[in-house]
Protein backbone atom coordinates (compact mmCIF):
# COMPACT_ATOMS: atom_id res chain seq x y z
CA UNK A 1 0.00 0.00 0.00
CA UNK A 2 1.25 3.13 -0.88
CA UNK A 3 2.40 5.62 1.51
CA UNK A 4 0.34 8.84 1.23
CA UNK A 5 2.12 11.85 2.87
CA UNK A 6 -0.43 14.78 4.48
CA UNK A 7 -0.62 17.55 2.48
CA UNK A 8 0.42 19.72 5.18
CA UNK A 9 3.88 17.77 4.89
CA UNK A 10 4.36 17.91 1.48
CA UNK A 11 7.26 20.04 -0.26
CA UNK A 12 6.35 24.02 -0.73
CA UNK A 13 7.08 25.25 -3.91
CA UNK A 14 8.52 28.54 -4.47
CA UNK A 15 10.03 30.72 -7.29
CA UNK A 16 13.38 31.67 -8.21
CA UNK A 17 13.81 34.95 -7.33
CA UNK A 18 11.01 34.97 -4.39
CA UNK A 19 13.88 32.37 -2.53
CA UNK A 20 16.86 34.84 -3.38
CA UNK A 21 14.68 37.61 -1.67
CA UNK A 22 14.24 35.82 1.34
CA UNK A 23 18.06 34.90 1.45
CA UNK A 24 19.58 38.01 1.06
CA UNK A 25 17.47 39.29 3.45
CA UNK A 26 18.55 36.58 5.76
CA UNK A 27 22.07 37.24 4.99
CA UNK A 28 21.45 40.79 5.50
CA UNK A 29 20.40 40.43 8.49
CA UNK A 30 20.77 37.41 10.77
CA UNK A 31 24.52 36.62 11.04
CA UNK A 32 26.04 40.54 11.15
CA UNK A 33 25.02 41.24 14.79
CA UNK A 34 28.85 42.80 14.74
CA UNK A 35 29.13 44.24 11.69
CA UNK A 36 25.10 46.36 12.44
CA UNK A 37 26.33 47.03 16.14
CA UNK A 38 29.12 48.83 14.77
CA UNK A 39 27.18 50.55 12.07
CA UNK A 40 24.80 51.70 14.25
CA UNK A 41 27.49 53.45 16.57
CA UNK A 42 29.46 54.95 13.71
CA UNK A 43 26.53 56.15 11.58
CA UNK A 44 23.30 58.27 11.91
CA UNK A 45 19.85 56.75 11.50
CA UNK A 46 19.34 58.20 8.34
CA UNK A 47 22.94 56.94 6.67
CA UNK A 48 21.92 53.35 8.73
CA UNK A 49 19.04 52.79 7.42
CA UNK A 50 20.34 53.60 3.63
CA UNK A 51 23.02 51.00 4.28
CA UNK A 52 20.42 48.36 5.32
CA UNK A 53 18.28 48.95 1.85
CA UNK A 54 22.29 49.42 0.17
CA UNK A 55 22.93 46.10 1.24
CA UNK A 56 20.23 44.08 0.95
CA UNK A 57 19.67 45.20 -2.64
CA UNK A 58 23.20 44.15 -3.49
CA UNK A 59 22.65 40.70 -1.87
CA UNK A 60 19.48 40.64 -3.61
CA UNK A 61 21.12 41.12 -6.81
CA UNK A 62 23.66 38.85 -6.11
CA UNK A 63 21.38 35.82 -5.54
CA UNK A 64 19.27 36.27 -7.81
CA UNK A 65 22.15 36.47 -10.37
CA UNK A 66 23.21 32.99 -8.70
CA UNK A 67 20.03 31.39 -8.67
CA UNK A 68 20.62 29.24 -12.14
CA UNK A 69 19.08 25.69 -12.37
CA UNK A 70 21.14 23.17 -10.12
CA UNK A 71 23.03 25.47 -8.51
CA UNK A 72 20.88 27.56 -6.27
CA UNK A 73 20.91 25.39 -3.80
CA UNK A 74 24.35 24.37 -3.41
CA UNK A 75 25.12 27.98 -3.76
CA UNK A 76 22.59 29.78 -1.43
CA UNK A 77 23.54 26.82 1.10
CA UNK A 78 27.27 27.72 0.74
CA UNK A 79 26.49 31.44 1.14
CA UNK A 80 24.48 30.05 4.39
CA UNK A 81 27.32 28.02 6.02
CA UNK A 82 29.93 30.71 5.52
CA UNK A 83 27.80 33.46 6.79
CA UNK A 84 27.04 31.52 9.85
CA UNK A 85 30.56 29.98 10.52
CA UNK A 86 32.47 33.11 10.10
CA UNK A 87 29.58 35.37 12.40
CA UNK A 88 30.48 32.80 15.76
CA UNK A 89 34.32 34.12 15.12
CA UNK A 90 33.44 37.86 14.69
CA UNK A 91 30.79 38.00 17.04
CA UNK A 92 32.54 35.45 20.01
CA UNK A 93 35.92 36.47 19.27
CA UNK A 94 36.37 39.97 17.41
CA UNK A 95 38.36 38.51 14.86
CA UNK A 96 38.21 39.66 11.45
CA UNK A 97 38.75 37.09 8.96
CA UNK A 98 41.16 38.44 6.67
CA UNK A 99 43.68 36.92 4.36
CA UNK A 100 46.04 36.14 7.02
CA UNK A 101 43.78 34.71 9.60
CA UNK A 102 42.37 32.36 6.69
CA UNK A 103 46.11 31.00 5.68
CA UNK A 104 46.40 30.73 9.53
CA UNK A 105 42.66 28.33 9.70
CA UNK A 106 44.84 26.54 6.97
CA UNK A 107 47.89 25.83 8.51
CA UNK A 108 46.15 25.33 12.20
CA UNK A 109 46.27 21.95 13.40
CA UNK A 110 43.87 19.15 13.89
CA UNK A 111 44.63 19.63 17.69
CA UNK A 112 44.32 23.41 17.59
CA UNK A 113 40.90 23.03 15.28
CA UNK A 114 39.49 20.69 18.13
CA UNK A 115 39.89 23.49 20.64
CA UNK A 116 37.87 25.69 18.32
CA UNK A 117 34.63 23.25 17.51
CA UNK A 118 33.62 23.62 20.75
CA UNK A 119 29.61 22.79 21.78
CA UNK A 120 28.72 26.55 21.40
CA UNK A 121 30.40 26.65 17.99
CA UNK A 122 28.40 23.87 16.82
CA UNK A 123 25.01 24.86 18.36
CA UNK A 124 25.70 28.46 16.59
CA UNK A 125 26.16 26.76 13.12
CA UNK A 126 23.27 24.19 13.40
CA UNK A 127 21.02 27.42 14.26
CA UNK A 128 22.54 29.70 12.04
CA UNK A 129 23.47 27.53 9.04
CA UNK A 130 22.58 24.07 8.76
CA UNK A 131 18.72 24.82 9.73
CA UNK A 132 18.54 27.21 7.11
CA UNK A 133 20.00 25.34 4.55
CA UNK A 134 17.72 22.51 5.61
CA UNK A 135 15.16 24.43 4.63
CA UNK A 136 16.23 25.42 1.53
CA UNK A 137 16.93 21.70 0.71
CA UNK A 138 13.29 21.18 1.66
CA UNK A 139 11.49 23.78 -0.47
CA UNK A 140 11.14 22.58 -4.22
CA UNK A 141 12.61 25.98 -6.52
CA UNK A 142 10.11 26.93 -9.62
CA UNK A 143 12.64 27.73 -12.26
CA UNK A 144 10.85 29.45 -15.37
CA UNK A 145 12.63 28.60 -19.00
CA UNK A 146 15.68 30.20 -20.00
CA UNK A 147 15.05 33.42 -22.07
CA UNK A 148 12.04 34.17 -19.53
CA UNK A 149 14.13 33.88 -16.60
CA UNK A 150 16.30 35.73 -18.13
CA UNK A 151 13.94 38.60 -18.33
CA UNK A 152 12.37 38.10 -15.26
CA UNK A 153 16.14 37.99 -13.49
CA UNK A 154 17.31 41.11 -15.20
CA UNK A 155 13.36 42.86 -14.33
CA UNK A 156 14.77 42.80 -10.55
CA UNK A 157 18.75 42.44 -10.74
CA UNK A 158 19.14 45.93 -12.43
CA UNK A 159 16.65 48.52 -10.67
CA UNK A 160 18.16 46.16 -7.52
CA UNK A 161 22.22 47.54 -8.53
CA UNK A 162 19.92 51.45 -9.68
CA UNK A 163 18.88 51.90 -6.17
CA UNK A 164 21.86 50.35 -4.62
CA UNK A 165 24.16 52.78 -6.41
CA UNK A 166 21.97 55.58 -6.25
CA UNK A 167 22.12 54.82 -1.98
CA UNK A 168 25.70 54.93 -2.10
CA UNK A 169 26.19 57.82 -4.14
CA UNK A 170 23.78 59.81 -1.63
CA UNK A 171 25.77 58.92 1.00
CA UNK A 172 29.11 58.04 -0.55
CA UNK A 173 30.81 61.11 1.39
CA UNK A 174 29.98 59.17 4.77
CA UNK A 175 30.54 55.53 3.71
CA UNK A 176 33.94 56.39 2.44
CA UNK A 177 35.13 58.59 5.13
CA UNK A 178 34.25 56.71 8.08
CA UNK A 179 35.29 53.40 6.24
CA UNK A 180 38.65 54.86 5.61
CA UNK A 181 38.91 56.00 9.45
CA UNK A 182 37.13 52.47 10.76
CA UNK A 183 38.20 49.91 8.28
CA UNK A 184 37.71 47.17 10.79
CA UNK A 185 34.04 48.45 10.33
CA UNK A 186 33.97 46.88 6.87
CA UNK A 187 36.17 44.38 7.27
CA UNK A 188 33.56 42.53 9.52
CA UNK A 189 30.73 42.06 6.65
CA UNK A 190 29.98 38.80 6.68
CA UNK A 191 29.46 37.08 4.25
CA UNK A 192 31.00 39.33 1.71
CA UNK A 193 34.85 39.89 3.21
CA UNK A 194 35.22 36.49 4.34
CA UNK A 195 34.57 35.14 0.46
CA UNK A 196 36.55 38.13 -1.21
CA UNK A 197 39.72 37.33 1.20
CA UNK A 198 39.25 33.38 0.64
CA UNK A 199 39.62 34.63 -3.47
CA UNK A 200 42.31 36.73 -2.83
CA UNK A 201 44.20 34.13 -0.81
CA UNK A 202 43.25 31.35 -3.77
CA UNK A 203 45.24 34.11 -5.62
CA UNK A 204 48.17 35.13 -3.67
CA UNK A 205 48.81 30.96 -3.42
CA UNK A 206 48.63 30.45 -7.21
CA UNK A 207 51.19 33.11 -7.69
CA UNK A 208 53.70 31.92 -4.55
CA UNK A 209 53.49 28.14 -6.60
CA UNK A 210 56.33 29.04 -8.83
CA UNK A 211 58.40 31.35 -6.63
CA UNK A 212 61.84 30.82 -6.75
CA UNK A 213 64.03 31.72 -3.33
CA UNK A 214 66.45 34.49 -4.11
CA UNK A 215 70.01 33.81 -1.78
CA UNK A 216 71.34 35.99 0.47
CA UNK A 217 74.55 36.54 2.50
CA UNK A 218 76.09 34.32 0.51
CA UNK A 219 79.23 36.51 1.66
CA UNK A 220 78.79 35.60 5.30
CA UNK A 221 81.23 34.19 6.91
CA UNK A 222 83.01 33.93 10.95
CA UNK A 223 84.74 36.85 11.67
CA UNK A 224 88.12 36.45 12.54
CA UNK A 225 89.50 36.14 16.39
CA UNK A 226 92.90 37.61 16.97
CA UNK A 227 92.87 36.33 20.69
CA UNK A 228 93.87 32.74 19.84
CA UNK A 229 91.59 29.84 20.35
CA UNK A 230 87.87 30.43 21.76
CA UNK A 231 85.06 28.08 22.98
CA UNK A 232 82.10 27.40 20.11
CA UNK A 233 79.27 29.64 20.72
CA UNK A 234 75.90 28.49 21.51
CA UNK A 235 72.81 30.64 20.74
CA UNK A 236 69.66 29.56 21.58
CA UNK A 237 66.73 31.75 19.89
CA UNK A 238 63.35 30.82 21.70
CA UNK A 239 60.59 31.72 19.30
CA UNK A 240 57.35 32.46 22.12
CA UNK A 241 53.80 31.84 21.05
CA UNK A 242 50.94 34.19 21.40
CA UNK A 243 52.63 36.39 24.52
CA UNK A 244 52.09 39.31 25.82
CA UNK A 245 54.19 41.79 27.30
CA UNK A 246 51.23 43.54 29.10
CA UNK A 247 51.23 39.67 31.54
CA UNK A 248 55.28 39.93 31.63
CA UNK A 249 56.01 40.95 35.58
CA UNK A 250 58.93 41.84 34.33
CA UNK A 251 58.04 44.53 32.53
CA UNK A 252 55.44 45.80 35.46
CA UNK A 253 52.78 43.66 35.40
CA UNK A 254 50.91 43.28 39.00
CA UNK A 255 50.60 39.68 39.15
CA UNK A 256 54.07 37.87 39.49
CA UNK A 257 54.00 35.91 36.24
CA UNK A 258 57.75 35.54 35.77
CA UNK A 259 59.25 34.36 39.28
CA UNK A 260 62.23 32.93 38.21
CA UNK A 261 63.27 34.87 34.95
CA UNK A 262 62.76 37.26 37.60
CA UNK A 263 66.07 35.71 39.46
CA UNK A 264 68.05 35.20 36.42
CA UNK A 265 70.77 38.25 35.27
CA UNK A 266 68.85 38.93 31.94
CA UNK A 267 68.03 41.97 30.14
CA UNK A 268 64.05 42.87 29.41
CA UNK A 269 63.31 45.13 26.73
CA UNK A 270 60.32 46.71 27.84
CA UNK A 271 59.12 48.30 24.52
CA UNK A 272 58.97 45.70 21.86
CA UNK A 273 56.89 45.46 19.17
CA UNK A 274 55.65 42.16 16.82
CA UNK A 275 56.04 42.28 12.96
CA UNK A 276 52.35 41.02 12.98
CA UNK A 277 49.57 39.60 15.17
CA UNK A 278 49.48 36.38 13.82
CA UNK A 279 52.18 33.50 13.60
CA UNK A 280 51.84 33.48 9.85
CA UNK A 281 52.91 37.11 9.29
CA UNK A 282 54.76 37.57 12.39
CA UNK A 283 57.29 34.43 12.57
CA UNK A 284 58.13 34.54 9.16
CA UNK A 285 58.64 38.16 9.32
CA UNK A 286 60.76 38.31 12.79
CA UNK A 287 63.87 35.98 10.88
CA UNK A 288 64.11 37.71 7.27
CA UNK A 289 66.26 40.57 6.37
CA UNK A 290 63.11 42.90 6.02
CA UNK A 291 61.83 45.57 8.53
CA UNK A 292 58.09 45.73 9.04
CA UNK A 293 57.78 48.80 6.76
CA UNK A 294 58.75 45.87 4.13
CA UNK A 295 58.40 42.69 4.72
CA UNK A 296 55.13 41.30 2.56
CA UNK A 297 54.03 37.78 2.22
CA UNK A 298 55.67 37.30 -1.22
CA UNK A 299 59.01 38.49 -0.05
CA UNK A 300 59.34 36.52 2.99
CA UNK A 301 58.84 33.41 0.55
CA UNK A 302 60.96 35.13 -2.12
CA UNK A 303 64.19 35.47 0.37
CA UNK A 304 66.54 33.67 1.74
CA UNK A 305 66.11 34.36 5.68
CA UNK A 306 67.99 34.46 9.26
CA UNK A 307 68.80 30.97 9.51
CA UNK A 308 70.11 30.58 5.71
CA UNK A 309 72.63 33.19 6.34
CA UNK A 310 74.25 31.33 9.71
CA UNK A 311 74.61 28.48 7.37
CA UNK A 312 76.43 30.18 4.50
CA UNK A 313 78.65 31.07 7.72
CA UNK A 314 79.29 28.07 9.03
CA UNK A 315 77.06 27.86 11.42
CA UNK A 316 74.93 24.85 12.75
CA UNK A 317 71.27 25.73 12.40
CA UNK A 318 68.46 24.10 14.12
CA UNK A 319 64.93 24.14 14.25
CA UNK A 320 62.96 22.42 17.05
CA UNK A 321 58.84 22.81 16.56
CA UNK A 322 56.25 22.42 18.90
CA UNK A 323 53.72 24.57 16.63
CA UNK A 324 52.07 24.56 13.43
CA UNK A 325 55.35 24.47 11.69
CA UNK A 326 58.35 26.61 10.68
CA UNK A 327 56.11 28.85 8.07
CA UNK A 328 58.88 27.27 5.76
CA UNK A 329 61.52 29.43 7.70
CA UNK A 330 63.51 26.02 8.11
CA UNK A 331 63.24 24.50 5.06
CA UNK A 332 66.98 24.54 4.07
CA UNK A 333 68.02 23.63 7.46
CA UNK A 334 67.92 21.00 10.25
CA UNK A 335 64.33 20.82 11.71
CA UNK A 336 62.14 18.38 13.69
CA UNK A 337 58.95 18.45 14.60
CA UNK A 338 57.78 17.57 18.11
CA UNK A 339 54.38 18.28 18.83
CA UNK A 340 53.65 14.75 17.18
CA UNK A 341 55.57 12.70 19.67
CA UNK A 342 54.26 10.32 21.36
CA UNK A 343 56.14 11.22 24.89
CA UNK A 344 53.21 10.77 27.50
CA UNK A 345 55.13 12.93 30.06
CA UNK A 346 54.58 16.20 27.88
CA UNK A 347 52.28 15.16 25.06
CA UNK A 348 48.69 13.99 24.88
CA UNK A 349 45.97 14.22 22.09
CA UNK A 350 48.10 15.66 19.57
CA UNK A 351 49.80 18.58 21.73
CA UNK A 352 52.80 18.63 23.60
CA UNK A 353 53.78 20.77 27.10
CA UNK A 354 57.06 22.96 25.70
CA UNK A 355 58.49 21.24 28.51
CA UNK A 356 59.49 18.62 25.87
CA UNK A 357 62.32 21.00 25.02
CA UNK A 358 64.07 20.27 28.30
CA UNK A 359 64.83 16.74 27.80
CA UNK A 360 65.92 17.00 24.22
CA UNK A 361 68.57 19.57 25.48
CA UNK A 362 69.80 17.69 27.91
CA UNK A 363 70.83 15.09 25.23
CA UNK A 364 71.79 17.57 22.51
CA UNK A 365 73.79 20.35 24.27
CA UNK A 366 76.85 17.75 24.93
CA UNK A 367 76.65 17.21 20.90
CA UNK A 368 77.89 20.78 20.31
CA UNK A 369 81.57 21.18 19.06
CA UNK A 370 80.91 24.08 16.59
CA UNK A 371 79.29 27.49 16.55
CA UNK A 372 75.49 26.21 16.63
CA UNK A 373 72.20 28.48 16.44
CA UNK A 374 69.02 26.62 17.98
CA UNK A 375 65.49 28.00 17.29
CA UNK A 376 62.61 26.50 19.71
CA UNK A 377 59.57 27.85 18.51
CA UNK A 378 56.77 27.15 21.67
CA UNK A 379 52.90 26.33 21.53
CA UNK A 380 53.39 28.95 24.48
CA UNK A 381 50.28 30.50 25.10
CA UNK A 382 48.20 29.47 22.15
CA UNK A 383 44.37 29.83 22.69
CA UNK A 384 41.11 29.30 23.36
CA UNK A 385 41.93 26.19 25.06
CA UNK A 386 45.14 28.18 27.69
CA UNK A 387 44.34 25.60 30.41
CA UNK A 388 46.21 22.85 27.93
CA UNK A 389 49.23 24.65 27.66
CA UNK A 390 50.35 24.16 31.70
CA UNK A 391 51.03 21.27 33.80
CA UNK A 392 49.03 21.24 36.95
CA UNK A 393 51.71 22.87 39.19
CA UNK A 394 51.82 25.87 37.08
CA UNK A 395 47.64 26.52 37.66
CA UNK A 396 49.14 29.42 40.11
CA UNK A 397 46.21 31.93 39.44
CA UNK A 398 43.20 30.26 39.93
CA UNK A 399 40.22 30.17 39.58
CA UNK A 400 41.33 29.62 36.04
CA UNK A 401 39.40 28.67 32.76
CA UNK A 402 39.39 24.66 32.16
CA UNK A 403 37.67 25.17 28.89
CA UNK A 404 38.64 26.47 25.30
CA UNK A 405 34.47 27.71 24.92
CA UNK A 406 35.11 30.99 26.59
CA UNK A 407 31.44 31.54 26.99
CA UNK A 408 31.48 28.69 30.10
CA UNK A 409 34.14 30.91 31.96
CA UNK A 410 34.75 34.57 33.39
CA UNK A 411 37.09 36.94 31.87
CA UNK A 412 38.91 36.98 35.27
CA UNK A 413 39.00 32.95 34.78
CA UNK A 414 39.97 33.33 30.98
CA UNK A 415 43.12 35.84 31.95
CA UNK A 416 44.22 33.32 34.90
CA UNK A 417 44.38 30.63 32.61
CA UNK A 418 46.35 32.87 30.17
CA UNK A 419 48.75 34.15 33.24
CA UNK A 420 49.41 30.15 33.92
CA UNK A 421 50.70 29.67 30.55
CA UNK A 422 53.08 32.85 30.81
CA UNK A 423 54.36 31.89 34.30
CA UNK A 424 55.15 28.25 32.19
CA UNK A 425 57.08 29.77 29.81
CA UNK A 426 59.06 31.86 32.00
CA UNK A 427 59.97 28.10 33.93
CA UNK A 428 61.12 26.95 30.39
CA UNK A 429 62.92 30.16 29.50
CA UNK A 430 64.62 30.21 32.83
CA UNK A 431 65.18 26.16 32.73
CA UNK A 432 66.57 26.83 29.12
CA UNK A 433 68.82 29.18 30.43
CA UNK A 434 70.32 27.15 33.63
CA UNK A 435 71.07 24.25 30.66
CA UNK A 436 73.13 27.11 29.02
CA UNK A 437 74.44 28.25 32.31
CA UNK A 438 75.77 24.34 32.73
CA UNK A 439 77.72 24.41 29.46
CA UNK A 440 79.59 27.40 30.09
CA UNK A 441 83.01 25.79 30.55
CA UNK A 442 82.64 24.69 26.92
CA UNK A 443 80.77 26.94 25.52
CA UNK A 444 80.27 30.06 24.56
CA UNK A 445 76.58 31.09 25.07
CA UNK A 446 73.70 33.22 24.80
CA UNK A 447 69.78 33.14 24.42
CA UNK A 448 66.68 35.41 22.92
CA UNK A 449 63.26 35.11 23.82
CA UNK A 450 60.69 36.81 21.80
CA UNK A 451 57.19 36.54 21.51
CA UNK A 452 55.81 36.11 17.57
CA UNK A 453 52.63 38.06 18.74
CA UNK A 454 50.38 39.06 21.58
CA UNK A 455 47.05 38.05 22.75
CA UNK A 456 43.80 40.11 23.56
CA UNK A 457 41.90 38.67 26.74
CA UNK A 458 38.89 40.32 26.70
CA UNK A 459 39.95 44.43 26.55
CA UNK A 460 37.65 45.81 23.96
CA UNK A 461 35.62 42.87 23.63
CA UNK A 462 38.40 41.62 22.03
CA UNK A 463 39.43 37.83 22.49
CA UNK A 464 42.70 36.04 20.99
CA UNK A 465 44.54 37.53 18.13
CA UNK A 466 45.13 38.27 14.52
CA UNK A 467 43.19 41.47 14.19
CA UNK A 468 44.57 43.51 11.36
CA UNK A 469 47.93 45.64 12.11
CA UNK A 470 46.26 48.66 11.71
CA UNK A 471 43.72 48.57 14.00
CA UNK A 472 45.38 45.96 16.80
CA UNK A 473 45.36 46.79 20.28
CA UNK A 474 48.17 47.07 21.75
CA UNK A 475 47.50 43.86 24.13
CA UNK A 476 48.26 41.90 20.18
CA UNK A 477 51.49 43.67 19.33
CA UNK A 478 53.36 44.77 22.81
CA UNK A 479 55.86 41.46 23.17
CA UNK A 480 58.27 40.47 25.67
CA UNK A 481 61.98 40.03 24.40
CA UNK A 482 64.14 38.88 26.87
CA UNK A 483 67.79 38.49 26.65
CA UNK A 484 70.82 36.27 28.69
CA UNK A 485 74.18 36.47 27.66
CA UNK A 486 76.61 33.58 29.34
CA UNK A 487 80.06 34.96 31.09
CA UNK A 488 82.11 34.47 27.67
CA UNK A 489 79.49 36.94 25.19
CA UNK A 490 79.30 39.34 28.20
CA UNK A 491 82.48 40.30 27.74
CA UNK A 492 82.16 42.22 25.09
CA UNK A 493 79.01 44.21 25.95
CA UNK A 494 79.22 47.56 28.16
CA UNK A 495 76.85 46.32 30.75
CA UNK A 496 75.65 49.66 31.52
CA UNK A 497 74.89 50.93 28.20
CA UNK A 498 72.90 47.44 28.24
CA UNK A 499 70.90 48.62 30.99
CA UNK A 500 70.35 52.05 29.01
CA UNK A 501 69.07 50.06 26.08
CA UNK A 502 66.63 47.96 27.49
CA UNK A 503 63.71 50.62 27.93
CA UNK A 504 64.24 52.00 24.08
CA UNK A 505 61.81 50.83 21.41
CA UNK A 506 62.54 47.12 19.98
CA UNK A 507 61.01 45.23 17.07
CA UNK A 508 60.97 42.00 15.22
CA UNK A 509 63.27 44.10 13.12
CA UNK A 510 66.08 43.53 15.23
CA UNK A 511 66.43 39.69 15.68
CA UNK A 512 68.18 38.96 12.30
CA UNK A 513 70.76 41.35 12.47
CA UNK A 514 71.10 40.89 17.15
CA UNK A 515 71.36 37.06 16.20
CA UNK A 516 74.06 37.65 13.72
CA UNK A 517 76.05 39.94 15.91
CA UNK A 518 76.07 37.48 18.84
CA UNK A 519 77.59 34.58 16.48
CA UNK A 520 79.95 37.57 15.16
CA UNK A 521 78.41 36.69 11.87
CA UNK A 522 80.38 39.09 8.93
CA UNK A 523 78.08 39.70 5.74
CA UNK A 524 77.33 42.71 3.87
CA UNK A 525 73.14 42.02 4.64
CA UNK A 526 74.13 42.87 8.50
CA UNK A 527 73.43 46.22 9.83
CA UNK A 528 74.57 47.32 13.31
CA UNK A 529 71.78 50.23 13.44
CA UNK A 530 69.14 47.25 13.45
CA UNK A 531 71.32 44.87 16.00
CA UNK A 532 70.34 45.56 19.42
CA UNK A 533 73.47 44.63 21.22
CA UNK A 534 75.40 46.53 18.68
CA UNK A 535 75.53 50.63 20.27
CA UNK A 536 76.86 48.68 23.38
CA UNK A 537 79.73 47.04 21.70
CA UNK A 538 83.45 47.54 21.74
CA UNK A 539 85.02 47.63 17.92
CA UNK A 540 88.33 46.67 19.71
CA UNK A 541 86.34 43.56 20.94
CA UNK A 542 83.93 42.56 18.53
CA UNK A 543 85.69 41.83 14.82
CA UNK A 544 82.16 42.32 12.91
CA UNK A 545 82.39 45.96 13.80
CA UNK A 546 85.88 46.77 13.23
CA UNK A 547 86.03 44.40 10.13
CA UNK A 548 82.44 44.96 8.93
CA UNK A 549 82.16 45.48 4.99
CA UNK A 550 79.66 48.41 3.94
CA UNK A 551 76.01 47.28 4.19
CA UNK A 552 73.75 46.84 1.44
CA UNK A 553 70.14 47.86 1.47
CA UNK A 554 69.04 45.79 -1.01
CA UNK A 555 69.45 41.93 -1.97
Amino acid sequence: MALKIPADLRRPHIESVTLSIIVAGYLTAVNNATFWQRSQELLPTGALLALVAGLFCLLAALCITISVKYATKPLFILLIMISATASWFVDKFGTIIDVEMLQSAIDTTNAEAGHLISFGFIRHVVLYGVLPSLLIMWVKIEHHTFWKKVKQNSAYIFPALIIAIAIFMLNASTFTSLGREHREWIATLNPVMPIGNAVKLGIRSSKNQNIIVEPIGTDAKIASNTTGTRKPRLTIVIAGETARAESFSLGGYKKNTNPELASQDITYFSDTSSCGTITAVSLPCMFSVYTHDDYSHEKGLATENLLDVLKHAGVRVEWWDNNTGDKGIADRVTNEALSGSDNPKYCKNGECLDGIFLDKLDAWMPTVKQDTVLVLHQLGSHGPAYYLRYPEEYRRFTPDCQSAEFSKCSREEILNAYNNSIAYTDHIVSSVINKLKDQQDTLDTSLIYMSDHGESVGEFGLYLHGAPYFVAPSQQTHIPYVLWLGKDAKTTINQDCLAKEAPQPQSHDKLFHTVLGLMQVKTQVYLPELDTLASCRSKTTDPVLAQKLEPQTTQ
